[in-house]
């Protein structure tokens, strides 16, 4: 079939229901324009197939810059897949940028990094020759490696940009690049906006044959360099403290062993053990349920539980794919052979913030002038926390880990303690600007081998940290919207939420509704509005009628879906007892979590 044939079939197919208008236009590009000309027999054979689902899924949007860079499905073909098109118009709309931004300058450099993920390799190649053709250098981290490991590479090669081939704790379908600028932490305004226009408006795609530029040298290899200097500067950020912790480490079948193993070691823990079934690197990801290597599943933790009950240990450390994000499981007594309870990203955050503060504390090296930094949807014991010891607490935050970044740079990285996410993201130090799955792995292993020092179990503790702070219980929903159909109620949703928002959910008032994108905070009794200070993005939040209750909702920048935040707290006198107050927030997030699902069904 000729390219006039299959237009005119993918037309008819869009009459008839089987493909959307958005998806004929384009692939209408795609098989007129001279920039698309390497893949229309492709296209055109797809159609001859009447592949109309696989090609309305490919076709039907541009693929997005999400936070940082672009992420979906891989598929040869189409403008909303992964593949060597859209991943090449990434890299050559970053080139152009960083070369139009340095007006002219010769020595600029990129670091290029890549996971154990499908073709993971070959579009780290694909990006660095364009790199290379563009007149950028490229320092080349030749095996799997983490994304904080990119991020700091950047920074210690002081180049001008960075790109990190992940789609992080995505399924096993999809691929991305992450984009990072000098700084280290993914591309911020006016940067990002700058980048996406050139990327939206590639023409040519212009490559260097990999294995020549590393012959001349334009290319240089730099894995083992960084990973000597990263394990140094990671090593920095240790406490003092018993190392007595037997720990199962499980790589979710990514490439944190190499950053985890050797990071654990430097710090004196000694009784490490890698989670055989779990230890391939493999981007089927083929021995964790689902084939979803998400630190956040409980149902990841189910094989290494039995494993570490049988065996004695202590905790069980879990990074994703790219190493960014911890996940932990841990005794619920001291009772190794008894059970076990997994910790969400809100309480590892916790965990960590007051472990970090607390050695801070003691070695006498806190003021007021030092900050912990988290998001808008990320728990408020965090600020708790923070008031406790006597330091900042900035939140006013959307979600992302580079806004992190920026307020650590902006507000002097000197006096950053600890940043932190409710996904499962952490970082203590300046060594980079992004999260890092390996120095959480080490600092927690800390905290968890002083606590059976002290004879304390970590639920322990941290039931101990509800005590003096308050309760604190938070829930997320994840409402999957997949395709034009799904971004159509997305968007519908989300209107419905600034527009008609629920007046009560689980029995309490919606006294306010904070809507980022717009800048208005409204009065849901009296209907007046005010400025809303804060950034600006698609982030709404209900705030209920009973202080520290609220919920949020925001569109992933990442994935095809919306995510609905439920937080509920108790006061510290009503959560002395802890039974009854996890009983009483328990309800009320079931009951909070059946409203927002009840809304969102009616209204998308």
């Amino acid at each position: 079939m000729n390219a006039t044939d299959a237009l005119a079939a993918a037309k008819q197919a869009s009459s008839d229901g089987k493909l959307s208008e958005t998806a004929v236009e384009n692939i209408q590009c795609w098989l007129t324009e001279d920039r698309y000309a390497q893949y229309r027999d492709q296209v055109a054979a797809e159609i001859a197939q009447e592949k109309w689902q696989a090609l309305d899924d490919a076709f039907w949007t541009i693929i997005p810059f999400g936070t940082g860079g672009r992420r979906g499905r891989m598929y040869p073909i189409g403008s909303n897949a992964i593949n060597d098109r859209t991943i090449g118009e990434s890299a050559q709309g970053l080139a152009d940028y960083v070369v139009e931004y340095h007006k002219g300058q010769k020595d600029l450099s990129c670091v290029i990094a890549y996971d154990t993920r499908h073709q993971s390799r070959h579009f780290a190649e694909l990006c660095a020759g364009v790199m290379v053709a563009a007149g950028i250098k490229v320092y080349f981290l030749d095996d799997y490696r983490a994304t904080p490991q990119l991020s700091y590479a950047v920074r210690y090669k002081q180049c001008d940009c960075g790109i990190m081939v992940t789609a992080s704790h995505n399924p096993p379908s999809d691929n991305a690049v992450k984009v990072y600028w000098s700084s280290g932490a993914q591309v911020l305004p006016p940067h990002d906006k700058a980048i996406i226009d050139r990327v939206m408006s590639c023409e040519q795609i212009r490559v260097a044959p990999f294995d020549q530029a590393l012959a001349d040298g334009k290319v240089e290899m730099i894995t083992q360099e960084i990973d000597e200097a990263f394990l140094k500067v990671t090593s920095e950020q240790a406490f003092e403290g018993s190392r007595d912790v037997r720990i199962l480490y499980t790589p979710l079948h990514g490439v944190g062993a190499e950053a985890v193993m050797p990071l654990l070691a430097a710090d004196g823990f000694s009784d490490v053990e890698v989670y055989g079934p779990h230890a391939e690197k493999s981007g089927d990801f083929p021995n964790v349920p689902g084939h979803v290597s998400n630190p956040e599943n409980k149902a990841v933790f189910e094989a290494p539980i039995e494993h570490a009950k049988a065996n004695g240990f202590d905790l069980i450390l879990a990074t994703d794919p790219d190493c960014d994000r911890l996940g932990v499981a841990a005794p619920k007594t001291l009772d190794t052979a008894g059970e076990w309870g997994t910790f969400n990203g809100n309480q590892i955050g916790a965990l960590l913030a007051d472990y970090i503060l607390g050695k801070r504390k003691e070695a006498g090296t806190l003021s007021p002038d030092h900050y912990v930094v988290k998001t808008l949807v990320t728990t408020e014991l965090i600020r708790s926390l923070c008031d406790s010891y006597g330091v900042k607490c900035i939140s006013d935050l959307l979600v992302g880990f580079k806004y992190i970044a920026e307020a650590m740079d902006a507000n002097g990285p000197d006096k950053f303690i600890f940043g932190t996410e409710e996904s499962h993201g952490y970082l203590v130090g300046q060594y980079c600007r992004d999260k890092d799955g390996a120095v959480a792995c080490m600092l927690l292993s800390e905290l968890a081998a002083e606590l059976k020092q002290r004879g304390v179990s970590m639920h322990d503790h941290l039931a101990e940290l509800y005590r003096t702070h308050g309760l604190h219980q938070e829930y997320l929903i994840n409402l999957v919207m997949e395709g034009s159909e799904g971004m159509a109620a997305m968007q519908r949703l989300m209107k419905a939420f600034r527009e008609t928002p629920p007046k009560s959910m689980a029995g309490l008032p919606v006294s306010r509704v904070r809507d980022y994108l717009n800048g208005v905070a409204t009065d849901t009794a009296t209907g007046e509005q005010s400025p809303l200070e804060g950034p600006v993005g698609n982030l709404i939040i209900m705030d209920l009628a009973e202080a520290g209750n609220y919920v949020a909702a925001r569109p992933s920048g990442t994935e095809p879906k919306i995510k609905l935040y439920v937080f509920t707290k108790l006061a510290a006198d009503e959560s002395q007892d802890l039974e009854a107050a996890a009983t009483k927030l328990g309800q009320r997030l079931q009951s909070l979590e059946s409203d927002m699902r009840t809304f969102a069904k009616d209204n998308s």
